[in-house]
């Protein structure tokens, strides 16, 4: 059987998960990674029950409490970001607070000053289409040439590039609608890992984009017209 990198995360996940609880239900109480597993891997299987994305943060911040866990870890584990695929397609979920123990005088949702989350400039702009019979939902920092396959753009044209919205964010597309979107590179090592298998390393490694738009052409990822046969 061979799994995409992202599928043997998600089982590393529900592996690690797996051991939170049988150690939780003997009695013991979680460290750091244990916490962090169980709760990233609640939100994804409240995704695949066709929950939606604010029903599974919420199911994930009650698996577990301060008592459930060693001293210092609800200081350490104040937030976990886990991507998860949902009816509609793969979302960022952001578990603030998982384990009640860090909201103090605040009240659960209570809005915090901080600083104006406004839209990056976009350095590429490009047309996207859905032609799937259902929605497709792409997160902020998705590598997006690996986007769904059934959405149409031009894949050689956002290799390397994520949506140019505020972190955490994401772009919807309903079935069969054309939405204009915005891109910027990709910052930092430039390292794609995961996604969807079809690059897995440096982005800007020789050949490497060649042999990106071979995969997704070979998979049969629209956009990329003819680039099985360069």
């Amino acid at each position: 059987m061979r799994l995409t990198p992202t599928e043997r995360d998600r089982l590393l996940l529900f592996s690690a998960a797996e051991l939170a609880r049988a150690r939780k239900a003997r009695g013991l109480r979680l460290n750091v990674p244990e916490a962090t597993a169980l709760i990233a891997d609640t939100v994804c299987e409240a995704a695949r029950d066709g929950r939606r994305l604010a029903e599974a943060i919420e199911a994930a911040r009650s698996v577990l409490g301060p008592d459930d866990v060693l001293p210092g870890v609800a200081d350490v584990v104040t937030e976990v970001h886990v991507e998860a695929v949902f009816d509609d397609g793969s979302r960022l979920a952001v578990v603030s607070d998982p384990l009640g123990g860090g909201l103090g005088d605040r009240a659960p949702g209570a809005l915090l000053p901080g600083p104006e989350h406004t839209e990056p400039e976009a350095a590429v702009r490009l047309l996207v289409r859905n032609t799937a019979t259902v929605p497709v939902s792409v997160t902020s920092h998705f590598h997006f040439f690996e986007a769904n396959p059934r959405l149409d753009f031009d894949r050689a044209a956002a290799y390397g590039m994520r949506l140019a919205v505020p972190a955490g964010s994401s772009v919807r597309f309903g079935p069969g609608e054309s939405v204009e979107v915005g891109l910027l590179p990709i910052g930092g090592e430039r390292i794609a890992i995961g996604f969807a298998g079809l690059v897995d390393g440096p982005l800007d490694a020789p050949g490497a984009k060649e042999e990106a738009l071979r995969r997704a052409a070979a998979c049969g990822y629209l956009g990329t017209e003819g680039a099985g046969q360069r």
